[in-house]
């Protein structure tokens, strides 16, 4: 049981932080890999699960924000994110969308499953 919860909270992080990650520089080499979106954004699990506070997610926010530098970064966070969604159902969509705003940045796009992150720059 331990590894399907931390499987499932693996997947809810990447893909919020997927989808913010996909917002900072131009193009270069992707640096950034799931592990490192759930890494970062494993604190906005509870959050984005209705299941406790936004806490400290607005740390791994900022951090996966600015470790994004370039455009394959960021389309890498974006994919990554989404893949992870498809296979988790319990994920508040409202609120993984308004973590930008919350949390102080801004991105260019909507975080949403819906996001095309080929066209994230």
């Amino acid at each position: 049981m331990a590894s399907a919860a931390g499987m499932t909270k693996a997947m809810c992080v990447v893909f919020i932080a997927a989808v913010l990650a996909a917002t900072v520089a131009p193009p270069a080499e992707a640096a950034i890999g799931c592990g490192q979106v759930v890494s970062y954004l494993s604190p906005c699990l509870p959050y984005v699960t209705n299941r406790g506070p936004l806490g400290g997610c607005c740390g791994g926010v900022k951090g996966l924000f600015g470790a994004a530098k370039s455009t394959p970064d960021r389309q890498a966070a974006c994919n990554c994110l989404k893949s992870l969604a498809g296979s988790y159902s319990g994920i508040n969509y409202g609120k993984a969308a308004q973590l930008p705003g919350q949390c102080g940045v801004n991105i260019p796009y909507k975080i949403s499953p819906s996001t095309d992150c080929s066209r994230v720059r």
